[in-house]
């Protein structure tokens, strides 16, 4: 479908060498895995938080959002929105002081702190196979959708899988962190350049402008942010997708566990210098994920005003409703370098995505499993072209594990942060908890939501619900037929700032 122009190779060729070069630069003064792993605990924060942004938007919601924007209303925005009202407020008080003061270089140290080292390896594990499967996910995905609108071959769409997979693994192997974080920048900027130009064509399309992309959009409910069901239980309801309760269970259980324990994200909050440059990280962040977010559904909005309009093509007949913004970039910005700049936005979400996976799995590995710092840098970098060659392996296999692939690993991967998270409440908060406890809890909530998966009728995003609450409160109540964990144990685990 997508006819790549010279300017549209040379814009994706020159976003390309910008990522190389950054990665390059990145190497500079790098000695020991506290600088290839954390960035020395000295990174900008403002790069940081622009990092995190980048690292918590997709290829799935570089194409996604527009669809839900043109197809559905502007519900989702709702559960966008709820990143700075709900999460940032529980990272800010909760999660940022805890990792910040006890200056961590894997997030799961803490587990070992509190808990001690059978506790601290499970929970790595779980975050490696959430990573793993995430990423591996997020590549398969670009490569399915660039097999689906530039009309490829299969042995193209292998060539491109194992291209960008290696691509976004060599510039990670090379620069550590601190090239995860720059490249990251770049990406964030590729992003949002590329929707705001689309947008501005797309609107030029429209017959009023702005003006007719609001009445548009008024006559075809396009606008509607929430619904709001008296019935709490209407959520647990497959057709309920746009309530607030969805909302709410989308953010408590999927998003916050991302942000909250898994370690890439820790990796943001610990390299900076304190708590209060950590805090500027989240707010930041947060600030990007709204404009951008909003940028993105409107987007889909005028996507969606442009072809119904008085005298328009009418929205096209497409295999997947995702290719409504390829396909209107292809139709409508051909020869011009809008292609590929798409493009460029597509493979920066995916990398984005797969490269701080790729070193947070990484950073697990060198100091849960591996000893730390005892390990020299190119070991470390040896580590990460390995797990580079795993992710691209579960991208390459995706297709044969199930027809709906993408939510069944989104799925189990949500699941498995959920439960994660549920044992640093426990020790958070509950400080009469012990490892043998959380063990029981974690077995818990691990059969909770295998039934909820195969044995009712329950919506993906309540899964995060069935591992998080069993966890915690089985976890509670087993803890009181252990020992107790001792004073040292229990003390100098809070989140104080």
């Amino acid at each position: 479908m997508l006819g790549l122009s010279p300017i549209d190779w040379l814009v994706c060729l020159a976003y390309l060498g910008f990522v190389s070069g950054l990665a390059l630069w990145s190497m500079r003064g790098q000695q020991n895995n506290e600088d290839y792993f954390v960035g020395g605990r000295r990174m900008n924060w403002f790069a940081v938080g622009v990092s995190m942004f980048a690292t918590s938007f997709s290829s799935i919601s570089f194409l996604g959002l527009p669809r839900r924007g043109a197809y559905e209303d502007f519900s989702f925005f709702f559960t966008i929105l709820l990143i700075p009202l709900l999460i940032t407020p529980i990272l800010w008080f909760v999660f940022v002081p805890l990792y910040a003061r006890l200056r961590v270089s894997s997030g799961y140290a803490y587990l070992r702190m509190r808990f001690g080292p059978s506790v601290q390896r499970v929970g790595s594990l779980l975050y490696c196979g959430y990573a793993l499967g995430w990423m591996g996910t997020m590549l398969y995905a670009i490569a399915l959708t660039l097999q689906s609108v530039m009309a490829l071959s299969d042995t193209q769409y292998v060539l491109v899988l194992i291209g960008v997979g290696a691509f976004a693994t060599a510039y990670t192997a090379v620069g550590g962190l601190r090239a995860v974080i720059w490249t990251d920048v770049l990406q964030a900027i590729t992003l949002g350049a590329a929707v705001l130009v689309v947008l501005l064509l797309a609107v030029s399309g429209i017959a009023g402008g702005w003006k007719g992309l609001w009445q548009i959009g008024l006559e075809h409910g396009r606008w509607t942010m929430c619904s709001l069901d008296p019935n709490p239980f209407a959520a647990i309801n497959f057709t309920a997708r746009n309530s607030v309760y969805t909302a709410l269970a989308y953010s408590l259980f999927m998003y916050l566990p991302g942000y909250a324990v898994a370690q890439n994200m820790i990796q943001r909050y610990v390299c900076t210098s304190g708590v209060r440059e950590a805090r500027g990280v989240v707010v930041l962040s947060a600030a990007i994920n709204t404009v951008l977010g909003f940028l993105f559904m409107l987007l889909g909005v005028a996507l969606f005003a442009f072809y119904v309009q008085p005298g328009g093509p009418g929205l096209p007949d497409l295999p997947s409703q995702d290719q409504i913004l390829p396909t209107f970039v292809s139709t409508q910005a051909a020869g011009i370098g809008l292609v590929g700049l798409m493009l460029a936005g597509l493979f920066a979400a995916a990398m984005s995505t797969v490269d701080s996976g790729i070193n947070g799995v990484a950073s697990v590995m060198v100091y849960d499993w591996l000893g730390g710092r005892q390990l020299s840098i190119r070991a470390s970098r040896a580590l990460t072209v390995v797990l580079g060659i795993l992710v691209i392996a579960a991208a390459l296999a995706a297709p044969l594990l199930a027809k709906d692939v993408i939510d069944i690993i989104n799925t189990i991967a949500g699941t498995l942060l959920g439960g994660l998270m549920a044992v640093f409440l426990l020790g958070i908060f509950v400080p009469r908890t012990n490892s043998a406890g959380v063990l029981i809890g974690l077995a818990a909530g691990a059969a909770c939501t295998i039934f909820a998966i195969l044995k009712t009728e329950i919506p993906g995003w309540w899964y995060g619900a069935c591992s998080v609450f069993p966890t915690f409160l089985v976890g509670m109540l087993a803890s009181y037929f252990f020992s107790p964990p001792s004073a040292g144990d229990a003390n100098g685990v809070r989140a104080e700032a």
